[in-house]
């Protein structure tokens, strides 16, 4: 739990200079910047995560898809409300970083209790 927390916590900032660069550098409309940078973070964390938190050394495309479908629950969270916060004034990076607290919950559940559940083998009578 502390190195998908600590993981999160390493995505939000890369995700936050991501949004800086397309938005506050490049001119890059709030949610086409949010889509792109969404998707550039959920590639390398399900990586961070095969690795480093689950310790899987043998990448599935199966699960690469299962974490992209769950994401998209949170991200769908997330970026509805970046875009909310940010269109009622809140500065687009704050807005950003609020967002992430509201969507973790989504992302949590679903990859604990379901793209790396611990299988456990059938009980015999």
């Amino acid at each position: 739990m502390v190195r998908w927390l600590g993981a999160g916590l390493a995505f939000m900032g890369l995700n936050t200079l991501l949004l800086y660069a397309m938005v506050g550098v490049g001119g890059m409309r709030i949610w086409l910047a949010t889509l792109i940078s969404a998707e550039i973070c959920t590639i390398f964390r399900f990586w961070v995560n095969e690795h480093w938190v689950f310790a899987h050394r043998n990448p599935t495309f199966r699960r690469l898809v299962q974490y992209h479908f769950a994401n998209a629950g949170a991200f769908v969270v997330w970026w509805i409300t970046t875009n909310a916060l940010a269109k009622a004034g809140l500065h687009y990076l704050v807005a950003g970083v609020a967002a992430v607290g509201v969507s973790t919950f989504v992302s949590m559940a679903s990859n604990f209790l379901w793209i790396w559940r611990k299988k456990h083998p059938p009980s015999t009578p």
